[in-house]
């Protein structure tokens, strides 16, 4: 089995941090209660220069964060498109970008629901279990409209379903119960301070 995937394709190799963050800028990420994380996105119908480079800002923020996935809305384009650079529950890396993504429906039979562990970008500091099928598959196209089919298993099924969700305007907290998310936010209080200082060294020492 190869040990990366780059837009659902085997490669030989891969460098640490994909290229795109190379020509990147970091850009601010929205926060739970922002509009933009909370309303559908809009298709993606130019593909050009302009979505190539939001999704090069896309990566670098990413790992500004160090995150596995992030969608366009939080970095507050209303978009719908997602980066990600996730490991599968077998330790094989998945890297790319999906555009106007669609989780295909998985028959119950073929599925099962897995309650464990998230995080999100946008809900800084917070980690709740989620359940999440332990298998998905997203279809949508890549930056330059070509289709695309990305399918993944365990931990990055549960960043295909959780990606997806942002660009259809929900965060991770609307999957919880009223206490649960009330328990998210706590930890957000707590911790949001902490990860903001993170996220500031880790800029500093990846756009040095």
């Amino acid at each position: 089995m190869p040990s990366v995937f780059v837009q659902g394709r085997p490669v030989a190799s891969y460098p640490p941090l994909a290229p795109e963050a190379g020509r990147g800028s970091v850009r601010r990420i929205t926060e739970t209660g922002e509009g933009v994380l909370h309303k559908p996105c809009r298709d993606v119908t130019e593909f050009g220069p302009d979505l190539a480079a939001l999704i090069d800002d896309m990566f670098l923020t990413m790992y500004v964060a160090e995150g596995a996935g992030l969608a366009a809305n939080q970095v507050g384009v209303g978009l719908r498109l997602f980066v990600y650079d996730c490991p599968d529950d077998d330790g094989v890396r998945h890297v790319g970008h999906i555009v106007n993504p669609v989780l295909e429906p998985l028959d119950p039979a073929h599925r099962r629901l897995l309650d464990e562990s998230e995080g999100c970008l946008s809900v800084p500091g917070a980690v709740m279990d989620v359940p999440r099928p332990d298998r998905a598959a997203v279809r949508g196209l890549d930056k330059d409209g070509e289709p695309l089919l990305i399918e993944g298993t365990g931990y990055f099924a549960r960043c295909l379903a959780h990606e997806t969700d942002h660009v259809n305007g929900h965060v991770y907290l609307d999957r919880l119960s009223r206490r649960e998310r009330r328990d998210a936010l706590r930890q957000v209080a707590d911790r949001r301070d902490e990860v903001f200082a993170r996220r500031a060294a880790r800029q500093r020492t990846l756009t040095a």
